[in-house]
C-alpha cells in the first residue's frame, strides 16, 4: 500500500499513542439488547422499564423501522440536505441522511445513562433474553450474539429455559429469571445494575497554576499545618477512591512522593487542561476537582457535595455566592462530561464554568458560603489569615 507520495505504508505499523479507552459498547457504557421476542413486545417491555427509570436516569432506546416501502426521505433530506433540525414544541428532532458508525453512535448517546435496544436488529455488550416458544428459531439464529447475558425472562406460556440456551450460557442458573410480565422485578434488576455502574469517585487537587497574582505558589501556603495542596488532598481521601495532585510536568519533582501526582497532558489550558488530563488517565471515573486556594474549605462542605452528587448529570457543583454562577473548581465532574469538555475545546472554549453554565448539571447552594472563598492576592491572603485566627480563637 502506498500513500500519495509513493511511500509504502504498513498496515501493521502504528504511531498512535496508547490511550485508556472508556468502557463503551456499541452505544454507551450501560447498554442492553433485548432479544427473543417480536419487535412489538420488545418495544413494549423497553417502554415499561424506561417509564419506571426516567425519574432517576436518562434513558435511550434504539430500534429499526420495518417500513421498507417508505423510500421518500423526510423534509429537506429529500432535497439533498445532510441533516435537518426541527425544534418541535415538546421535543427536538434531528434527521440524518448519512450512516452512523460506532464512533458517531457513541458520541450521540454519550449523554444517556443507559441504552436499551431491540436485539432483533442491534447488538449491545449486554443482553436480556426473552424465552418464547414462538421465537425459538429466531433466538437460535442469534445464539452467537449472546455474549454477556444478564437477565432471562420467560414469556407467557413458556415454562423453562431452552436447552440450547443452557448450553450457550454456562452460568444461566446464576442469572435472575423472571416472567416477562414481572415488571417490578425487571425494573429492580436495572436499578441494581445502574447502582453497580455508578462511576468511582476520584479526587483531583489543582496545584499546577503559576499563581502570578499572588507572586508565589498558593499551593505551598501553610494554612493548616502543612502545604495547602497536601491539606486538600488529605481532606479528599475521606470521600474519594484515589486522590491525585494535578501539576505541571516541570513541577512534578516538587510534589511529596507520598502523594500521587498527575501531570498535565493537555498543556496551556489551566484548570481545563488538568480536568481533561484526569479523564485521559481514567475516563470511566468521576472526578471531584478542587482548587488548592480554598483555605476555608472543610469536610462538611465536601460531604454535602458528595451526598448530593447526581451521576446522571454532567456535573454536580456549588453555586457561587458572589454571582450565582457555578463554581467549576469545587465540582464533581462525571465521566459523561469528558466528551462535553472536548467538544467545547474543539469550538475554541477552555472555560470550565462556561461548560457548566451550558450543560445539564446539578447545582447546590453551600450551607456555609464562606468555604468557597478563594485566595488570589496578598491582600486576600492577609484577610483570610485574620479569619482563620479568629476562628481558632473562638474554638
Amino acid at each position: 500500500m502506498k500513500n500519495q507520495g509513493g511511500n509504502v505504508i504498513s498496515k501493521e505499523h502504528s504511531k498512535h499513542t496508547a490511550l485508556v479507552r472508556p468502557a463503551f459498547g456499541t452505544f454507551n457504557r450501560n447498554e442492553w439488547a433485548i432479544v427473543g421476542a417480536p419487535c412489538t413486545n420488545i418495544k413494549l417491555l423497553a417502554g415499561q422499564v424506561i417509564s419506571a427509570l426516567q425519574s432517576n436516569y436518562k434513558c435511550a432506546y434504539v430500534d429499526t423501522t420495518h417500513n421498507d416501502h417508505v423510500v421518500q426521505l423526510p423534509g429537506k433530506l429529500a432535497s439533498g440536505a445532510v441533516f435537518e433540525y426541527t425544534d418541535e414544541i415538546n421535543y427536538r428532532q434531528l434527521n440524518y441522511s448519512t450512516d452512523f458508525n460506532s464512533f458517531k453512535l457513541r458520541e450521540t448517546f454519550a449523554a444517556a445513562d443507559l441504552v436499551m435496544a431491540n436485539g432483533n436488529h442491534h447488538q449491545c455488550k449486554a443482553q436480556v433474553v426473552i424465552i418464547s416458544e414462538n421465537k425459538t428459531a429466531s433466538l437460535q439464529k442469534r445464539i452467537d450474539q449472546l455474549t454477556n447475558v444478564q437477565l432471562l425472562l420467560l414469556a407467557d406460556g413458556t415454562e423453562d429455559v431452552f436447552d440450547f440456551i443452557k448450553d450457550a450460557i454456562p452460568n444461566w442458573q446464576q442469572l435472575p429469571l423472571y416472567q416477562v410480565s414481572d415488571i417490578e422485578n425487571i425494573v429492580t434488576f436495572f436499578k441494581t445494575q445502574m447502582q453497580k455502574a455508578k462511576p468511582v469517585l476520584n479526587g483531583l487537587v489543582l496545584a499546577g497554576g503559576k499563581s502570578q497574582r499572588m507572586g508565589f505558589d498558593k499551593g505551598e501556603v501553610n494554612w493548616h499545618g502543612k502545604a495547602q495542596r497536601y491539606h486538600m488532598a488529605d481532606m479528599l481521601k475521606a470521600f474519594c477512591s484515589d486522590v491525585y495532585i494535578s501539576c505541571r510536568t516541570d513541577q512534578q519533582q516538587e510534589i511529596d512522593a507520598s502523594y500521587t501526582s498527575l501531570p498535565d497532558t493537555f498543556t496551556g489550558l489551566g484548570p481545563y487542561g488538568a480536568i481533561l488530563s484526569a479523564f485521559r488517565e481514567k475516563p470511566d471515573s468521576a472526578w471531584l476537582v478542587i482548587a488548592s486556594d480554598l483555605p476555608l474549605m472543610d469536610k462538611p462542605a465536601l460531604q454535602y457535595l458528595t451526598d448530593n452528587r447526581d451521576p446522571s448529570s454532567v456535573a454536580t457543583a456549588y453555586n457561587s455566592p458572589q454571582n450565582e454562577f457555578p463554581e467549576p473548581l469545587i465540582t464533581i465532574w462525571e465521566p459523561k462530561s469528558y466528551p462535553v469538555l472536548l467538544s467545547f475545546l474543539a469550538q475554541g472554549y477552555s472555560c470550565p464554568r462556561k461548560v457548566l453554565i451550558n450543560s445539564d448539571v446539578t447545582l447546590l447552594n453551600a450551607q456555609n458560603p464562606d468555604v468557597l472563598t478563594n485566595v488570589n492576592t496578598p491582600d486576600e491572603l492577609e484577610r483570610i489569615k485574620r479569619v482563620l485566627h479568629q476562628k481558632i480563637a473562638a474554638e
